[in-house]
């Protein structure tokens, strides 16, 4: 191939070039992490292991995952989110972190066209607005015919 050409190169020279660069990366070392650090992202945690089904808490890579939360013993949506989000409030806390560290929360409602508003109503009271988390609300069935709302969240330790 004659210099400054368009012409593709030929398939030889891509491999050539393709295993130059290989040898050129497989000899480039990259320093090992800090023993502590290794650990300490590498970890996983379980909290509330007790249910044969799920842990309550999971923490990897300093995020912590909490179960979906549900509460049966009222039957309005207000007292339901509200009893909702004190259990996240605990989970949280059992992790050490709180909902300024929020990253993601889903949310299920039985009736989302009923009960939206007086969710969002709670909701807003409860999250810390300087630090609101990722969200999304679905219209869901329920495991049982009293639950009118789940609440599942994933935050940050640090």
């Amino acid at each position: 191939r004659k210099p400054n050409s368009s012409a593709p190169l030929s398939l030889p020279s891509n491999i050539m070039l393709a295993n130059k660069l290989i040898t050129r990366i497989a000899r480039t070392q990259i320093p090992p992490l800090h023993p502590l650090i290794r650990s300490r992202t590498m970890a996983t945690t379980r909290i509330g292991t007790t249910d044969p089904r799920m842990s309550k808490i999971v923490i990897h890579n300093n995020i912590v995952y909490i179960s979906g939360q549900t509460d049966g013993t009222t039957s309005d949506i207000k007292n339901q989110t509200a009893n909702v989000l004190a259990k996240v409030d605990d989970l949280l806390a059992q992790a050490n972190t709180d909902k300024s560290k929020l990253l993601t929360a889903s949310i299920w409602l039985k009736d989302i066209s009923r009960d939206f508003k007086d969710m969002n109503d709670v909701w807003n009271g409860w999250v810390d607005p300087d630090n609101k988390p990722v969200r999304a609300t679905v219209e869901a069935n329920m495991a049982r015919e009293q639950l009118l709302i789940e609440v599942q969240v994933t935050a940050a330790t640090e």
